[in-house]
């Protein structure tokens, strides 16, 4: 037998709560405001308790912080309305175990997460959740902020609520939407992804709902969409700040209402997916800038999971690295010089340029070495880095160009491939860093087009200069001034 405390000002769910919980043989004690809680706690300790988060005379977040203060190991189980779902992920942050949503659906639920948190604690619960995204190849680590993310994600994915996700760009949020599908009751049904801003605005409405035969030019068959597709499971909207203000109108809608039309049809359909919203973007200055409706921004943050970027976990470098190398059985290892410049990269691009930045690594090395030294890795690493000296290799080049021993068609290679890098790079680039790549391109090629001029005619400049059509003083330029 427990000692569980019960507290809400709804007599009738007291009683109801009293009778479930004595009839599994607790001993309950009932407080139905901010007074009658402060008179409990002083008179008995508690295992459990089950706290209502809006009180007439207390506010529930203070009577839970006042709870764990008094008796730190009383778990607590939040009880809230759709419209304080916020409040209680706040709750939970504060170290609330569980919440449950009012009315209640199912009754055994109750039951189970009495007996779980009675019997196991939270702690397995935690458990859990780093196990499946071991499991889900979910790549943690040892910083606290994402322990705690997934952890929150789990507890949440159980919950037929809509969450945001939130993170820079390459942070993982599809990896962590899928986590939370897993994790879910709905992880047998479909896991539908959408990116919104990789789809034509004339097209993302009928992607979305579908389309009825000849709703428009092209239309040549019926269509299901992606709220269809998903049935009874998930769908991601991913960049979901990048959808038109009319497509916005629309996704409110399904939301509003749990009801979609496709385009060209009249008969309106149930929408029966959970929703799980992603953005690049802060929506509350979108909203602001008037890019972004308030009144979706408010049926999707319902709960909100933020991502730190990967320069705020950079404790968790060596460890990512050895994992991605394990899992990709790639047999190389990085020296402590190598992950030291790791470490103190910002890593604008985060998980996706760290994983491109892997594999690049692991095709320069590929035949030639297993130990990756500092400099395999790519320039922008290498910028601010001591083990850039070298007496051989011009210092243009130094500032883009690995300094490893190559000739000059590795190097040609080399300056390709990180042009590409550039052109591909989502984020802003450094103009003046471009325009030295160039000037490096620039007198590498002419260094190395002489010298092979000189080596055919065996050192004899004159004979050179003929072969390459320039005169004996541009040759001497070249190769003194434009070193």
């Amino acid at each position: 037998m427990s000692n569980i405390l019960i507290v809400d000002d709804e007599i009738e769910l007291c009683h109801f709560l009293n009778y479930l919980l004595c009839d599994l043989g607790h001993a309950v004690t009932v407080c139905t405001s901010g007074e009658d809680f402060d008179r409990a706690i002083m008179e008995k300790e508690f295992e459990l308790a089950f706290l209502d988060i809006r009180l007439p005379d207390r506010n529930g977040l203070d009577i839970l912080q006042h709870l764990k203060q008094r008796q730190p190991l009383c778990k607590v189980v939040v009880m809230t309305g759709y419209g304080t779902i916020k409040t209680a992920v706040s709750a939970i942050k504060f170290g609330a175990d569980d919440f449950i949503e009012k009315p209640f659906d199912n009754i055994e639920d109750i039951e189970l997460l009495t007996e779980q948190l009675l019997v196991k604690g939270s702690a397995p619960a935690d458990h859990e959740a780093l196990e499946l995204a071991s499991r889900l190849n979910c790549f943690i680590g040892k910083n606290e902020e994402m322990n705690q993310l997934y952890k929150l994600a789990y507890k949440f994915a159980k919950k037929n609520v809509t969450v945001l996700i939130e993170g820079e760009t390459g942070t993982g949020k599809e990896v962590l939407a899928h986590f939370i599908h897993h994790a879910s009751k709905r992880a047998g049904s479909p896991f539908i992804g959408v990116n919104c801003g990789a789809i034509q605005e004339n097209l993302l409405e009928s992607e979305l709902f579908g389309h009825t035969k000849g709703a428009f030019t092209g239309a040549a068959k019926e269509k299901k969409g992606y709220f269809e597709q998903a049935g009874k499971g998930t769908l991601f909207l991913d960049e979901i700040g990048e959808a038109s203000l009319a497509t916005q109108v629309k996704l409110l809608r399904v939301l509003e209402t749990g009801e979609f039309i496709k385009v060209g049809g009249e008969t309106i359909k149930k929408n029966q997916a959970r929703l799980i919203a992603a953005s690049h973007v802060n929506l509350e200055e979108a909203v602001e800038n008037g890019t972004f409706r308030e009144d979706l921004l408010y049926r999707i943050d319902v709960v909100k999971l933020t991502i730190p970027p990967l320069r705020k976990r950079v404790e968790d470098i060596p460890q990512l690295v050895d994992y991605y190398l394990k899992q990709h059985e790639l047999g190389l290892s990085f020296t402590p010089d190598t992950i030291e410049c790791l470490c103190k990269y910002n890593w604008p691009g985060n998980m996706r340029e760290f994983v491109n930045m892997i594999k690049r690594v692991a095709a320069l090395a590929e035949g030639e070495t297993a130990i990756i030294t500092p400099h395999y890795l790519p320039s922008k690493l290498m910028s601010n880095s001591k083990y850039l000296a070298s007496a051989n290799v011009p210092t243009a080049v130094h500032q883009s160009i690995p300094a490893i021993e190559m000739n000059f068609a590795d190097y040609l290679r080399e300056w390709c491939q990180q042009m590409i890098d550039t052109w591909e790079d989502d984020d802003v680039v450094d103009l003046h860093h471009v325009l030295q790549m160039i000037k490096s391109m620039e007198v590498e090629t002419l260094q190395a087009i002489i010298k092979k001029a000189l080596k055919r005619t065996v050192g004899d400049r004159k004979q050179a200069a003929e072969q390459l059509g320039i005169s004996l003083r541009t040759l001497r330029y070249y190769l003194n001034e434009k070193k």
